[in-house]
């Protein structure tokens, strides 16, 4: 199954508010199963998105993550499925 790792760097007091507008965009997404989290460190906020379909997932993050109010920037790295397996 396709997956992808999304850091965000937001606004400094803002990633809470964030993390409220992911989990209410992906609770519309029936087909996507997701984690987030806040984290200390070079990023502020890491979600996991794992979907059957890839493009959806770079869509959620070029569509809708990319633009949030206080997302200064993201790093999406794909899991490589092919070592996944072994």
């Amino acid at each position: 199954m396709p997956t992808s790792f999304v850091l965000i760097n937001s606004n400094l007091g803002t990633d809470v508010e964030i993390i409220t507008k992911i989990k209410d965009i992906l609770a519309d997404q029936k087909d996507v199963e997701f984690e987030i989290n806040g984290v200390y460190g070079v990023y502020d906020i890491i979600v996991k998105l794992s979907s059957d379909n890839s493009e959806k997932l770079r869509s959620i993050v070029t569509n809708d993550i990319r633009k949030i109010e206080n997302v200064q920037s993201t790093l999406t790295m794909m899991v490589i499925e092919q070592q996944e397996k072994s």
